[in-house]
């Protein structure tokens, strides 16, 4: 989505563990060294501990990527298992085959799993169990393992045992039913969090990695993220790629310390939950306030003293008092043990007064999902094409013909692109836009406009909606279909070598938004001086610098020259 925008291969902020993007701090090298010691020599067992998302899962890639030649694995991703279960996981990723009769009977599957042991050590091979997420082991299975350490020759141990998981393995290795196994463990290594100029490094490392420069992020917003994710490589990549994307969004080239910090509050839900303490005040008042009032209506009943609208005499007739106007007393405050509170009582509104009616909270608008599904039926191809090109003065009827083709029968263009955000902002056009729903489904919509604050402007139809881009993005895949106008010639690609009036006009038109004169002794020639220039002005405009003059570079030079007749984005209209 962003990485055409930043000049990346790819989105260097996957949390996916990839062994290229890891970075060998002074943490991970030992650790990746404590394994590769743990695979080439015999022993036990190996430990590696760390954190959520500290990296461990990515240096069990990179060490099998590394692994020596003679050198056979058994990885298991998911130890929630049975001891039957686990022995039938290690013999599947060792390929051993097994009868059915072996498969009833783990003295059977342990007997061939340990003949397979002994020839693959007489073949010189050392074979290597890794068990990730070792902290969801159950109690039976790690004295399985334990069991499977004494399938050994007279010098060595046949099976190399690699144990990864999160700090709470260390607690249950330390309890005293499974001492013996711990007894074994001859290697241990805690993976810790990076600090504040490791992650600084990180960042850096994976956008070099995807192709880009460390300059994207600010020291001040990489150490904003180092201080939101406590240096934990998956938090810091959530909170990167958020920031990417925001900076992407409003068109900036890097990353700040705000545009890092309102990343943060994203990943956080902040935003979300932040209206959520003042709603429980609110309410807590609310309720408050209903049993005071409570409270005052029944005061009269058991405080003698409570204005009351007839008196009792002692001989118990009531006789009629006068309207009392005199000023209405100060509330007076009551006090609520159970709620451990005191609050003011408003005495209670006269009788038969007007009651206040409430306000009627105001309708939450669809989202935009919503939308789509209620106007399928106007979201089909030829009904975008129908708005599109509308905008530009030209009726399309439905089903008439080829939209593409009315379109060139107004000397206009079509020009479908699979690109970015930045890039649909950057050639300024109404386009259509192809969103994917989560049931499969394709919706044509057009981009009409961009509100000031960055809404996307949404027509479906004669519907008109804003939408803002953290809605739109999760079902846009980068496809859109815009129509331009050339102004001289067919709207060819012209590169150096071509000839004609459109390669003239093209010089002219550099000539005049460059500020600087294009002489050449033959102007309808694209020469190299004119290639330097079309490479000149892309830089300007950030577009891909090839010197090819393309639609793209036409769109944009079109529009710096202020051609009329050609719809914006950015007014909408």
């Amino acid at each position: 989505m962003y990485t055409s925008f930043f000049g990346l291969n790819e989105k260097p902020f996957s949390i996916t563990p990839d062994p290229r993007y890891l970075f060998l701090s002074e943490r991970h090298a030992e650790a990746l060294a404590h394994l590769l010691y743990g695979v080439t020599e015999s022993g036990g067992f190996i430990q590696l501990t760390g954190e959520v998302g500290t990296g461990k899962t990515t240096i069990v890639r990179s060490l099998l990527e590394q692994l020596p030649p003679d050198t056979r694995v058994a990885l298991v991703l998911n130890p929630r298992l049975s001891p039957y279960e686990f022995l039938l996981a290690i013999c599947e990723e060792l390929r051993l085959p097994l009868s059915l009769g072996q498969r009833d009977s783990m003295k059977a599957i342990v007997d061939a799993l340990n003949q397979r042991l002994l020839d693959a050590h007489a073949e010189g091979q050392r074979v290597v169990l890794i068990v990730d997420e070792a902290q969801n082991l159950s109690p039976d299975v790690l004295e399985q393992i334990r069991l499977l350490t004494n399938l050994e020759t007279a010098k060595q141990k046949l099976l190399q045992i690699i144990l990864i998981g999160q700090p709470e393995l260390r607690h249950l290795l330390a309890r005293t039913d499974l001492r013996q196994l711990a007894q074994r463990i001859t290697g241990r290594y805690h993976l810790e969090p990076l600090d504040s100029s490791e992650t600084r490094a990180y960042i850096a490392h994976r956008l070099r990695v995807a192709g880009g420069g460390a300059e994207i992020f600010t020291v001040p917003a990489a150490k904003t993220v180092h201080k939101a994710a406590g240096g934990i490589p998956r938090l810091v990549n959530v909170i990167c790629d958020r920031a990417l994307l925001g900076a992407f969004s409003r068109e900036q080239p890097r990353v700040n310390r705000r545009l890092a910090r309102h990343a943060v509050r994203e990943v956080a839900g902040e935003e979300r939950r932040s209206w959520r303490p003042w709603l429980t005040g609110a309410a807590a008042a609310l309720a408050l306030a209903a049993v005071a009032g409570g409270l005052w209506q029944l005061r009269g009943a058991w405080d003698p003293g409570a204005s009351s609208p007839a008196a009792t005499t002692g001989t118990g007739a009531v006789s009629p008092q006068p309207p009392d106007t005199r000023s209405t007393p100060a509330p007076q405050a009551v006090e609520i043990p159970a709620l451990g509170v005191t609050v003011a009582a408003e005495p209670a509104p006269p009788t038969g007064a007007a009651a206040v009616p409430e306000a009627a909270p105001e309708p939450v608008p669809p989202s935009l999902i919503e939308t789509l599904t209620e106007l399928a039926g106007e979201t089909g191809t030829d009904s975008a094409f129908a708005t599109l090109l509308d905008a530009w003065g030209v009726q399309y009827l439905p089903g008439s013909a080829r939209p593409c083709d009315v379109a060139l029968a107004a000397r206009l263009r079509c020009l479908f692109q699979e690109g970015t955000w930045g890039q649909i902002l950057n050639l300024d056009r109404p386009v259509i836009l192809s969103l994917v729903t989560a049931d499969g489904r394709q919706h044509q919509v057009v981009l009409r406009g961009v509100s000031p604050d960055g809404d996307a402007l949404l027509e479906i139809g004669t519907a008109r909606l804003t939408v803002g881009l953290g809605e739109l993005m999760p079902l846009w895949l980068g496809d859109f279909l815009l129509i331009w106008k050339p102004e001289f010639g067919s709207g060819r690609i012209m590169s150096e070598g071509a000839q004609g009036a459109d390669v003239a006009a093209l010089r002219s038109s550099l000539s005049e938004v460059l500020g600087a004169p294009l002489d050449s002794a033959q102007p309808a020639v694209f020469d190299a001086g004119l290639r330097e220039a079309v490479r000149t002005f892309q830089r300007q405009q950030r577009l891909e610098p090839d010197g090819v003059a393309g639609a793209r570079t036409m769109i944009v030079l079109n529009s710096n020259l202020g051609l009329p007749g050609r719809p914006h984005l950015a007014s909408g209209s």
